[in-house]
């Protein structure tokens, strides 16, 4: 019986070690089955999206829905010690006859692999044996190193988030919020800064990489909402895209060459998020009457535009390759979803009936 307790208590925290590390240390995200962020983070943010949007309205849902991403992470740290307690629990159980008082039940040992674990160190129940002394510093120093992960992890994570920020909230000054690419290609036109959107698209592709890398290797870091009203990186990303896709497709004389490899990785930032996601897209989502008001716009705006049959052709084309999936992404973390004319946002229900994604967090 002690032996079959002890192997029990290896397995529990064979798994809470490996989880720890696959979440925190692995730069790359590793959707195991027995992976305990896989049963608690989007199981968890389901229900809490659920909850704002029947309790809250307005600003209030969205403050709602900022709380889940530093809350899921402290309640990550506590669900790793308790069940690193539990496991530590289930050995000294099993080593009893090395402990002096030896335990009497399993609530007493889970007592002292809760002092071990944490470090209080009170001396009531001692390890006297070689083995339950050799268990009790693994404790003590898996505890530590815990905390001490998930404290650089969540600093790590800041960072990211600060950085993240910077050029959305910059973009809202010129694409207003949320940020439609119509918008900024006239605020552009009027400010005479027509020459500096390659400069603003080679910006824009520094992003995506990093957003890129650091929400593949973190993904809880997608679920961190933007501090300021009515934008988010979800639909400042869908506006960039969309000035892209115009000026590949729709605007003359411009360089079109930045405007490409921007194109190209925000539809890859897309396509590997939404996929580990698990979410689907439905194409380009918006109609050629919509076109045509923004091509008459971009007209008014003093640009030099292709026919319109042309372009409508082209930028369908081309808008198709992100737009659905980042509606979709939009959806699942329920941010204001991509505006394209500045007039309304597309498929505004879309939090209310995007599908579930398949586990695997």
């Amino acid at each position: 019986m002690d032996a079959l307790i002890f192997v029990a208590g290896l397995v529990v925290l064979a798994l809470v070690l490996a989880d720890v590390f696959e979440t925190i240390v692995v730069p790359r995200p590793s959707p195991g089955r027995h992976r305990l962020s896989r049963y608690v983070v989007r199981p968890t943010w389901r229900l809490w999206r659920w909850l704002g949007a029947r309790t809250r309205t307005g600003l209030a849902r969205d403050g709602f829905y900022g709380l889940y991403a530093p809350g899921i992470a402290i309640l990550l740290l506590v669900a790793w010690l308790v069940l690193l307690v539990v496991g530590y629990g289930l050995v000294f159980f099993a080593l009893r006859a090395e402990l002096d008082p030896a335990p009497v039940s399993l609530g007493t040992s889970l007592y002292f692999a809760g002092t071990s674990v944490l470090t209080l160190g009170y001396g009531d129940i001692v390890a006297t044996g070689p083995l339950a002394r050799g268990v009790s510093l693994l404790a003590a120093a898996n505890g530590l190193g815990i905390v001490a992960l998930v404290i650089t992890f969540l600093f790590s994570m800041y960072a990211s988030y600060q950085r993240r920020e910077a050029l959305v909230v910059m973009l809202s000054a010129r694409a207003k919020a949320p940020p439609s690419a119509v918008t900024l290609l006239e605020a552009y036109a009027r400010l005479d800064l027509v020459d500096e959107l390659p400069a603003l698209f080679a910006a824009w592709e520094a992003w995506e990489a990093e957003v890129l890398d650091s929400h593949v290797a973190y993904p809880l870091l997608g679920y961190f909402r933007s501090s300021h009203d009515n934008i988010s990186w979800v639909s400042a990303l869908g506006a960039v895209l969309d000035a892209c896709a115009l000026v590949l497709t729709t605007i003359r004389g411009l360089p079109r060459g930045q405007a490409e490899l921007t194109k190209r990785g925000g539809a890859h930032l897309v396509e590997d998020i939404s996929g580990f996601l698990g979410l689907q897209g439905d194409g380009s989502t918006v109609d050629r009457g919509e076109f045509d008001e923004a091509y008459g716009r971009l007209a008014s705006a003093g640009y030099e535009l292709v026919d319109a049959d042309e372009a409508w052709q082209g930028f369908e084309h081309a808008r198709a390759t992100y737009a659905g999936r980042l509606e979709a992404m939009a959806g699942y973390w329920a941010t204001p979803p991509t505006v394209w004319i500045g007039g309304r946002a597309h498929a505004p229900s879309l939090a209310h009936r995007v599908d579930e994604p398949a586990p695997g967090s």
